[in-house]
């Protein structure tokens, strides 16, 4: 089966299948519904556990494949935020079923469109970097696109940067400061690099992520109404959960050492890791976290996993269920990053 799945073949299968599971529970409902989140949930964790499998950086040959799939979880990301608001405030379906959808859906935006959004930001053209930018915007994220590549990437494993976390933080106290540091240091870093380039006001990328988050409420609201409207808040308010919650386990206690008033430079040991082959998949390779790290523009589909870098001791998706059981999660992971900070 590994070797039918080509890396390539493996992002497109572990990143499309939600999708048509997910339109098949709104319109056929049933065992579909069950079918999404067990493919999200328990299906990712056991093949990750069953089959011990790392799978091989592509060549930068399969750039172009690898840029379409992009695209088109954009796409999908859009017409599955439509579909399931007007089918969770509109549909007939029961109220167990719509649950299940709703889950299902947050898994999928929480751990596959915030990967692929990621990605978007983070590439070249203007195009990718737009679509990027407002699948964060429809999750009530925008300003995570600035503060990302201008703060997040410049001091993270420092204190200056607010999305990462300190050993001890339980990750329910980072969530709350990595939303309100990230949007300030993102606004301050925005705001001088806009002084800078010299641009009309109404040009500043917070407009576009306030402005935009307002206008996707009030299409909410006419889909669905006051119902779809909080619907969609909430959908996008657990997969942003999601999107902080990977934040919060993969820069964990990891902080940068002061070297003659400057931090030292990031290296590979300020990022947690996850070699497991099916969860890296479906998040587009966002484990390989050190990598990413090194090199930001570098495409997912060639990220390798560095010698001599901090692992994780399950698959990301095991650890975000730890990481909501602060005092078993410090149990587990406090003496591991005692021990990196020590080297």
């Amino acid at each position: 089966m590994i070797r039918f799945f080509t890396p390539m073949r493996l992002f497109t299968f572990a990143t499309l299948i939600p999708v048509a599971l997910i339109c098949a529970a709104v319109i056929l409902g049933g065992v579909w519904v069950l079918a999404g989140l067990i493919y999200l949930t328990a299906m990712a964790a056991c093949l990750d556990e069953v089959i011990h499998h790392v799978t091989p950086p592509t060549k930068d040959s399969e750039f172009p494949a690898a840029m379409v799939l992009l695209v088109t979880l954009g796409v999908a990301h859009f017409g599955l935020l439509a579909l399931v608001v007007d089918a969770l405030a509109n549909g007939n379906s029961g109220f167990v079923a719509k649950v299940g959808i709703f889950i299902a859906t947050g898994f999928f935006f929480g751990q596959i469109s915030n990967s692929n959004a990621h990605e978007l930001i983070h590439r070249g053209g203007r195009g990718l970097h737009s679509m990027g930018k407002w699948v964060y915007i429809s999750l009530l994220f925008g300003h995570h696109t600035s503060a990302h590549v201008l703060v997040h990437h410049r001091y993270v494993a420092t204190p200056l940067d607010p999305s990462t976390s300190r050993r001890g933080e339980s990750y329910y106290k980072f969530a709350a400061r990595a939303w309100r540091g990230s949007f300030r240091k993102g606004l301050a870093a925005e705001t001088e690099r806009q002084q800078r380039i010299g641009p009309p006001a109404y040009r500043h990328p917070y407009v576009a992520y306030i402005g935009g988050a307002v206008g996707f409420v009030a299409l909410a609201w006419f889909i669905g109404g006051p119902l779809g409207a909080t619907i969609y808040v909430a959908l996008a308010t657990f997969s942003t959960s999601q999107l902080l919650l990977s934040d919060y386990i993969q820069h964990y206690g990891l902080m940068r050492s002061k070297v003659d008033g400057k931090y030292e430079p990031v290296t590979a040991r300020h990022s947690w890791n996850s070699p497991h082959w099916f969860s890296s998949a479906v998040m587009l390779n966002a484990p390989r976290h050190s990598d990413h790290h090194a090199h930001p523009s570098r495409p997912y589909n060639t990220l390798i996993i560095p010698e001599d870098c901090p692992m994780l001791p399950r698959s990301l998706p095991v650890m975000a269920c730890l990481a909501l059981a602060p005092r078993r999660w410090r149990k587990v992971m406090d003496p591991l990053a005692a021990q990196w900070s020590a080297k």
